[in-house]
């Protein structure tokens, strides 16, 4: 005897009605992406444009200081570095497969790793160009993040109260802990990781112009942003270091192995305690994982938010659907 399934109005109408808010965040991704990224941001700078405030200095005009302060550290950060590591990627391109000829490594896997370096960084100074391009072109966007992101630092007071005056006492509440709770661990986690990776891209470079290794630059700058892997990116960015070491003397070669040896020493003892022990901790296998996702789904910039993305989704699942209490806690 069969079963006769009835589906009522109620049913039809709100799958249908849930299929196009489906539809419609999707076709408004680009928004999403980028109030995601202001959100960022002024969970990053508010800790700032607070301890500014306490100096009695309108928060408005404290926003303004720290905006024109950043910009004018980003400025002086591209023009110091931008040119010297883009002559020294080219060189260091050009250069690579010399420095595996003479560790004896078989011309095939020289070949196989030259042709995977030049499709992968042999165009780095024409990337930089498009990315300049891209840059003034989308002018726009990057101003309306950055206007969003400045009206929630302005605002950021005023938030909580608003919540109350449009929603009930309850669920007002819950939104306000969800916002605390982010500009803690999202803000925290993020100042703590960006710092993280200065610290040990800097060390680095100075490490390896301390002992004469030519690319310096480049090869600093590919350990701070391969930090943000924890445990694999760190042997990872010694590899090549190491290689150009050896390449030119054996002591080269164990001193570059030494020093990075040292860095990660330093990292994990001295940089990681000290940097992120109020920033919310991620399993370093769902760090993995996640930028591996954020890659393949939106090539770099989804690498970037990745983790971010990771930790707005704990925080929001803590607070809407907390761990069900132990035994031992009933």
């Amino acid at each position: 005897m069969h079963q006769k399934i009835e589906i009522s109005h109620k049913t039809i109408i709100f799958t249908v009605l849930f299929l196009v808010f489906l539809w419609f965040l999707y076709f408004i991704r680009d928004i999403i992406f980028l109030v995601f990224v202001a959100i960022l941001i002024s969970t990053i700078l508010n800790p700032i444009v607070k301890k500014i405030h306490k100096f009695r200095i309108p928060r408005a005009f404290a926003v303004i200081i720290v905006y024109l302060s950043g910009l004018a550290f980003l400025i002086f950060a591209l023009g110091t570095v931008l040119t010297p590591l883009v002559e020294q990627t080219r060189n260091f391109t050009n250069n690579f497969p010399l420095y595996l000829e003479r560790l004896q490594i078989p011309e095939s896997v020289v070949n196989q790793i030259a042709n995977e370096i030049t499709s992968q960084f042999g165009s780095i100074s024409s990337q930089l160009l498009r990315l300049g391009v891209s840059i003034f072109s989308n002018i726009l966007t990057i101003f309306a993040v950055l206007v969003i992101a400045l009206y929630l630092l302005i605002t950021r007071e005023k938030i909580d109260k608003q919540l109350y005056s449009i929603l009930a006492a309850d669920k007002a509440k819950k939104i306000e802990r969800v916002l605390n709770q982010l500009e803690k661990d999202l803000g925290g986690w993020t100042r703590g990781e960006l710092l993280l990776m200065f610290m040990v891209g800097f060390t680095t470079y100075l490490g390896l112009t301390i002992l004469g290794i030519p690319f310096a630059v480049p090869l600093g700058v590919l350990a701070g942003l391969l930090e943000v892997v924890p445990n694999l990116g760190p042997v990872v960015a010694a590899i090549p270091a190491t290689i150009v070491g050896f390449a030119i003397s054996p002591i080269s070669g164990f001193a570059v192995v030494a020093l990075s040896f040292l860095v990660q020493q330093v990292e994990n003892y001295v940089f990681v305690p000290k940097v992120m022990e109020k920033s919310a901790g991620i399993n370093p296998v769902v760090t993995l994982l996640a930028l591996l996702i954020g890659f393949r789904l939106a090539g770099v910039s989804g690498a970037i938010l990745a983790v971010p993305v990771v930790i707005t989704l704990r925080v929001i699942i803590k607070e809407y659907y907390p761990p069900t209490a132990s035994l031992k806690d009933r």
